[in-house]
């Protein structure tokens, strides 16, 4: 149980501090967010492994990092803090913030983006939570929230840079509830990020691979 309030809190507040940041115009929102995902990386790492993100979690379980009983839960847990995340941020700022394509992007452009950085994403947290060479580092949550910050400052026009179906259905659920917003987009924020999850591990397979015939 531990595990599942860790992935809720950790979700909550990754949501809220996008949320708040954005909702308020701040330039500097891709720094904000990826400063409050490295503290709370650390904040959780060594309970739940800090996923606060659907397809890193199908990431983990495809790479055996996960017990299959695990995945739904954590999957649940993670939905359920987004959303809460969502409607507080309504609360205190009376706006959504609901990702979405940006204007003049095409559907593949999105896709693509949001793909590339999950797949990217995904990489780095296999790397420096998995492999053989780096586990019990020091900088796990340093390099996850790097990896997030560059994405948003990359393709936050393109996608909106959710990287993450939590943070992409929570506040869709929220705005379509409250603001009158659309469910439309939420399959983007859904297979785009799980797609590039999932293409991530046979590539770190084949880094541990390579790592131990360099070994030898």
């Amino acid at each position: 149980m531990n595990r599942y309030v860790t992935e809720l809190v950790g979700t909550f507040f990754l949501v809220f501090t996008i949320g708040m940041s954005v909702t308020a115009g701040h330039a500097m929102a891709p720094i904000a967010i990826g400063l409050g995902l490295t503290a709370l990386v650390y904040m959780g790492g060594h309970v739940s492994g800090a996923h606060y993100n659907p397809a890193v979690t199908v990431g983990f379980l495809l790479a055996g990092g996960i017990e299959r009983r695990d995945v739904a839960p954590y999957i649940a847990a993670q939905i359920f803090g987004a959303w809460l995340a969502a409607n507080s941020v309504q609360f205190i700022a009376a706006e959504a913030f609901a990702a979405a394509p940006g204007p003049g992007y095409h559907l593949a452009h999105v896709l693509l983006a949001e793909i590339l950085f999950t797949f990217m994403l995904m990489l780095v947290i296999l790397n420096v939570a998995m492999a053989k060479n780096t586990r019990g580092n020091a900088y796990y949550g340093i390099a996850i929230g790097f990896t997030v910050t560059a994405g948003i400052f990359a393709v936050g026009d393109v996608s909106g840079a959710v990287f993450n179906p939590a943070v992409g259905i929570g506040p869709i659920m929220v705005e379509s509830m409250m603001a009158g917003g659309t469910l439309a987009n939420a399959w983007i924020y859904i297979a785009a990020p799980v797609a590039g999850a999932v293409a991530a591990v046979p590539v770190f397979r084949l880094q541990e691979a390579g790592g131990d015939d360099h070994e030898s």
